[in-house]
């Protein structure tokens, strides 16, 4: 049998409350009652031969730990799903259908052809939908409730991504270069001309030229070249100032005992960078209302673009008169720059293809009808950033499991659970 369950969320057993994959049949008895909810023996029947069918020829333990397995699992999940519909949790067709295709989708199938192999297993398709739907519903009250309980401190982030830098980068070779100020009678005026001299350098302003002039370092007569090294062996005040940064990348000013240091890398070998495009753009939004139609909307842009192509008005005026985007309007519908991921699937696709300086037709998004007009475009180095990234990732799901594992204790030890010996007549309130 195939595991068409597990394929979406790692689903065990296929029992949930009273639902049942088999073909309809009488429920004969309840096994446990978990709060308001109960445990079906055909629930546990059905989960111990789904069970058994995924594992195949794997080793399974005895009936007796298999059954108690199978039955805390489901008694787990009722509890979850309580949770669920306690925050009104719903999960509707569309998104129902959305995870049903991924399904397919990792099975290199169909939905047609997903429904006929499950319907092939002897399964029925709408009960295994609403069983997705049931999962579904559980790993969102699951990820709301445990999320809450995450703390990830900007400090924690920081030493990890250290150490994720440390090891990406000890292989790497740095061309740098550094610029050193002394410090003089006043440590502040040394250090106010060490800033002066960064802002000059992001300018454009050549690093040798400025080294020569103003170093008082080792390698001043050579325009601050220190040549090719890897971070071992570098100075450990310029070691300690790498992390993932790029070619061209400028650094400081830092202190030491001594003074003041800028550093440039100057190139790389064997780094791997993350580099994104960042598009400046501005737009003019407008909104259909009961007043005013889709077509009303889009004709009302073709006019703006006829006065500013004409001359008449500029984007800007016309995008703070008219745009109904408050948070761009006041500044002549601009965005800044930003990646085209933040935008909206129709929005991206304007800002991804117009040359840069044209206006595009109207097009709508479900904010309403625009026109974007490309400024610019910039390549930015997004190592470190990304870098940062990973060591939340890693961070937070090393705490998302651990507090999930608590949480599941927590209210599986504030649940009323009552086992009921159906053969012997007994029952065990847990």
């Amino acid at each position: 049998m195939k595991k068409w369950i597990p394929a979406l969320l790692s689903i065990l057993t296929l029992g949930i409350g009273h639902t049942a994959f088999a073909a309809p049949q009488e429920l004969n008895s309840v096994v446990a009652i978990v709060n308001t909810g109960v445990i079906l023996q055909t629930d546990v029947d059905n989960a111990m031969k789904t069970v058994k069918a995924n594992a195949g020829k794997k080793g399974l333990p005895d009936a007796k730990v298999l059954h108690e397995q199978v039955l805390e699992k489901l008694i787990l999940d009722e509890i979850q799903l309580q949770e669920a519909k306690k925050m009104g949790i719903q999960i509707d067709d569309d998104r129902l259908e959305q995870a049903i295709k991924g399904i397919a989708s990792g099975h290199k199938q169909t939905v047609d052809q997903l429904k006929a192999s499950v319907e092939s297993e002897g399964l029925t398709y709408p009960i295994f939908r609403e069983q997705i739907r049931k999962e579904i519903a559980i790993s969102e009250a699951r990820n709301a409730q445990v999320r809450r309980r995450v703390n990830i401190s900007p400090s924690e982030v920081d030493t990890l991504s250290a150490l994720l830098a440390d090891q990406t980068t000890s292989t790497v070779e740095y061309k740098i270069a550094q610029l050193q100020l002394r410090f003089g009678d006043d440590k502040t005026a040394t250090e106010k001309q060490a800033k002066e001299l960064v802002e000059r350098l992001k300018q454009g302003e050549d690093f040798s030229t400025l080294a020569y002039t103003y170093s008082k370092g080792p390698k001043a007569l050579e325009g601050g070249d220190w040549g090719w090294m890897r971070k071992e062996e570098m100075p450990t005040i310029f070691a300690d100032q790498i992390t993932t940064q790029g070619k061209d990348a400028i650094i400081g000013p830092f202190r030491s005992g001594v003074g003041f240091h800028i550093m440039k890398i100057e190139d790389v070998k064997g780094l791997k960078t993350v580099a994104v495009t960042e598009t400046s753009a501005q737009h003019i939004l407008i909104k259909p209302s009961i007043i005013l139609s889709d077509q009303g909307a889009e004709q009302e842009l073709n006019g703006f673009i006829d006065q500013i192509e004409s001359g008449k008005r500029t984007f800007g005026e016309l995008a703070k008169q008219y745009s109904q985007d408050p948070g761009t309007a006041v500044n002549d519908g601009k965005l800044g720059y930003q990646t085209s991921d933040n935008y909206a699937p129709e929005f991206k696709h304007q800002v991804d293809t117009l040359p840069i300086g044209e206006i595009s037709q109207p097009f709508k998004t479900s904010f309403g009808w625009h026109i974007v007009k490309v400024l610019d475009r910039r390549t930015v180095d997004r190592t470190e950033s990304a870098m940062k990234n990973r060591a939340y990732e890693i961070l937070f799901k090393r705490k998302f499991n651990e507090e999930a594992g608590a949480w599941l204790q927590e209210i599986r030890a504030s649940a009323y659970v009552e086992m009921l010996d159906n053969d012997q007549g007994t029952n065990d309130a847990k």
